[in-house]
């Protein structure tokens, strides 16, 4: 539909839904004759609105038709249309013209009241255009599946034009002119690449030196993939913008460096850890990214089933006593620790953290950054922490005796305590704690209970594929040959960049420590032994979690076997 040019404003729409007051826009104009930002943009920051709230708005209020992109293939006739450039300056997305005319544009927008954007595209393709309702974040992450290669690729030529000229002008003092000269270029590469890892969803990004080449690596879904490559010249650059922007030194290149950073992209923050290694060709980079939100979520988002969270939430509900959450590294313990640190977050509870580092800030929580430099340690600062009148503490990790030793007797003496520890199930979670030399009878008397995670990818709900196991698979999940049993596999498709996966989901062994293990852990008992007994007290072991979410169609047998190797 065809909007009237004076007859609509989008603030005036928002406070007649009631999302915004009359006095919020007053303020937001006025912001914006300062700023030139766009209005829904100072709205989502300034106000308790979100994107989805303006653009629900809009379509109750205009009957504008909303559209979902993901996973969206929109014609190569379409998308050549018009420039990327001018679709990032608008915020706006050509999807199709209309089926019974040729003369008609479908555009995604997330402001169809714009009519500068409807007029300008008009003008490009003399098309007439008929608007379509999403969210800007969604517009810019389908921008950046056909234009972010391109546009980071224009970056690195950029640059390397730069430098050519650079090198050729003088070759002293490289490196400060080389930054001087080429800042913009790099800046906007390294901000490019950022971008789209967080759009696709990435937690890491990988930038490795070859002998001839710079390779860009997203990790999604717990698996890495290749994104760009560029000219082994441009290595330095990178290096260097990255070390700038975590506070690291730019003239250290022969040892390994850690660092932080913060950074924003579509209006969300996101803390980045940085990690630089000297390798043959040059300085590896390792970027991990977090996302604040994604970290604090509700107990109900981590994956775990109704009985899993009925245990979960008994084993919170103790006053003192230890939980473990154990597994390899990137199997989501963090998240597990901050939904419960967040559960248990009230205004009546003292809840001091040491961390190394501390991965997010949640508010009204006391968080303490591990620094062996200045001779902070796990150890020294539990030992601080316990003169702190704590009712709930968090230790990152169980390293070694000392630390476990002191998280044993502040359990004892009327603390809750939750920390990680890497083994490989609930079980020998205690085996590991006795390894250390904690005393048996102590161990018995304060761990509440333990839980052992691991994370699978979920399968792709649009192109998952149903077919009945083999023989073989029946037997691994424990399952008579003659038994009819039907799994999926993944297939593939556009909505999930062709992996057959998207997003992942936990699986837990969640084993409290009963009477009957008490007495067995007193006892110094094998770890079989223990797993024997909590399997009779009704655990569920990792394999079995996880065959579940296959017979559901959650997760593939592949998927299965990563989460454990037994038969």
């Amino acid at each position: 539909m065809k909007l009237e040019k004076k007859k609509y404003r989008l603030g005036e729409l928002l406070v007649q839904q009631g999302l915004i007051t009359e006095e919020q826009l007053a303020a937001a104009l006025s912001q914006q004759q300062k700023s030139r930002k766009r209005l829904g943009d100072i709205l989502v920051e300034s106000c308790n609105i979100t994107d989805e709230d303006i653009v629900l708005a809009l379509h109750l209020q205009l009957g504008i038709d909303m559209i979902d992109l993901r996973g969206i293939k929109i014609p190569p006739e379409v998308i050549s249309l018009i420039p990327g450039s001018v679709l990032r300056k608008h915020s706006v997305l050509p999807i199709s013209f209309d089926e019974t005319t040729s003369n008609v544009l479908l555009l995604a927008m997330a402001d169809p009241l714009d009519m500068a954007a409807q007029d300008d595209i008009s003008i490009i393709t003399n098309c007439l255009i008929e608007p379509r309702l999403s969210t800007q974040s969604v517009i810019n992450s389908v921008l950046d599946r056909y234009f972010g290669t391109d546009e980071a690729m224009s970056a690195a030529e950029q640059y390397a034009k730069g430098r050519e000229q650079q090198m050729l002008q003088a070759e002293a003092a490289a490196l400060q002119d080389e930054l001087e000269v080429s800042s913009a270029p790099i800046v906007q590469l390294v901000k490019s690449i950022v971008e789209q890892a967080v759009r696709q969803r990435a937690s890491d990004i990988h930038f490795d030196a070859l002998e001839k080449q710079v390779r860009v690596r997203y990790r999604i879904d717990g698996v890495l993939s290749e994104k760009m490559l560029y000219d082994i010249t441009l290595l330095p650059a990178i290096v260097t913008r990255i070390k700038i922007l975590a506070s690291l030194d730019i003239s250290e290149k022969r040892k390994p460096q850690d660092g932080r950073m913060t950074m924003m992209v579509d209006r969300v923050e996101y803390d980045i850890r940085v990690s630089v290694l000297p390798s043959v060709y040059g300085e590896k980079v390792v970027m991990r990214l977090a996302n604040a939100s994604a970290l604090t979520r509700s107990k109900a988002e981590l994956g775990l089933r109704e009985t899993e969270l009925e245990l979960f939430d008994h084993m919170l509900s103790n006053p003192n006593g230890i939980i473990l959450v154990t597994g390899p590294t990137g199997s989501g313990k963090s998240t597990t620790l901050y939904t419960a640190l967040s559960e248990l977050n009230k205004e009546s509870v003292n809840i001091i953290t040491v961390e190394d580092p501390v991965e997010a800030n949640i508010p009204g929580v006391n968080q303490v950054q591990v620094n062996t430099k200045a001779e902070l340690t796990f150890a020294n600062a539990l030992r601080s922490i316990l003169r702190q009148d704590p009712d709930i503490i968090m230790i990152g990790e169980i390293r070694d005796y000392e630390t476990a030793s002191i998280a044993v007797q502040a359990a004892i003496t009327g603390h809750l305590v939750v920390s990680t520890l890497h083994t490989n199930s609930a079980s020998a979670t205690i085996t590991r704690l006795l390894d250390m030399g904690v005393e048996s009878y102590l161990i018995a008397d304060s761990v509440v209970g333990v839980i052992a995670q691991r994370l699978v990818r979920r399968l792709c709900s649009a192109c998952r594929r149903q077919r009945p196991a083999t023989d073989s698979e029946k037997i691994h999940m424990g399952f008579a040959p003659l038994q009819e049993v039907l799994i999926y596999d993944p297939v593939g498709c556009q909505l999930c960049s062709d992996t057959g996966y998207y997003g992942r989901i936990g699986v837990y062994e969640i084993m409290e420590v009963t009477p009957a293990l008490k007495t067995i852990i007193t006892r110094k008992g094998s770890s079989e032994q223990i797993k024997e007994t909590a399997l009779g007290e009704g655990m569920s072991t990792l394999r079995m979690s996880a065959r579940q979410y296959v017979l559901d169609g959650v997760t593939s047998i592949q998927e299965m076997f990563t989460v454990s190797f037994e038969l």
